[in-house]
């Protein structure tokens, strides 16, 4: 399993570095492509991890104590955090390309967006490197969530490259991808507990929405690659429990 693991993490690393070399996906309109993969993603959240955190549920409440008994929904409220953390990232992104526009300037982020933008990113593609080795799956749903995050990260480094341009060709995607191998070198190191991954878990469902319903505004993303993209997958996801 570390093997396949390692596999894993080099092969998400290295659809992050050539991503940018899928032509198909830089189209106007926007690429149905994009839409597809979007709807690839947000199936695996909804079919396979949120019913997941249903389960962790248990394990978070009594990891918190009764001091936090008040709290109905731990994993739900992480899940929400998640999805908080990448909304403010991706206003922050976006207000620093406007600012840089009315002055004149270039149509992208400026030096302190872009680090915070793709440290945030690198964070998360830890995360999910670190999730390659400690999630409880069997060999169907290794596979199915490998795919879910090669797709994934098509997408997001097809808006990474909007928002920061050149920036990101040159450096962004080197740190994502060296992320995602780091990542799983600390999962080979360290074991957190099991209301820990639970967190870990939650906090990348939020993630992954966000990242991906931001991209699918009305009247740029194709809806019906969208919902195709979401029923297969979701088809493949229920045929291997």
């Amino acid at each position: 399993m570390t093997i396949a693991s390692l596999l894993a993490a080099v092969g998400l690393a290295i659809a992050h570095l050539l991503s940018g070399r899928l032509s198909f996906l830089d189209v106007r309109p926007r690429s149905r492509w994009l839409s597809a993969a979007g709807g690839i993603s947000v199936a695996y959240v909804f079919v396979h991890t949120l019913p997941d955190l249903a389960e962790e549920q248990e394990t978070l409440r009594e990891a918190a104590g009764e001091a936090l008994a008040f709290v109905e929904s731990h994993a739900y409220l992480v899940a929400l955090l998640g999805l908080a953390v990448f909304y403010g990232l991706e206003r922050a992104a976006k207000a620093s390309r406007g600012r840089r526009r009315r002055t004149g300037g270039e149509d992208s982020t400026g030096v302190g967006v872009f680090w915070l933008h793709v440290g945030s990113f690198a964070a998360y593609n830890a995360l999910i490197g670190y999730l390659l080795l400690h999630r409880e799956s069997s060999e169907p749903g290794s596979l199915l969530y490998f795919v879910a995050m090669a797709v994934h990260f098509a997408l997001n480094d097809h808006a990474l490259r909007q928002d920061h341009r050149e920036t990101y060709t040159r450096i962004g995607r080197w740190v994502l991808a060296g992320a995602i191998v780091a990542g799983w070198g600390i999962g080979l190191m360290t074991d957190v507990s099991e209301a820990a991954t639970g967190g870990l878990i939650a906090f990348l469902a939020g993630g992954v929405i966000m990242n991906v319903m931001k991209e699918e505004e009305p009247g740029r993303a194709g809806f019906l690659p969208f919902v195709a993209g979401a029923a297969a997958y979701a088809a493949l996801l229920l045929a291997s429990l």
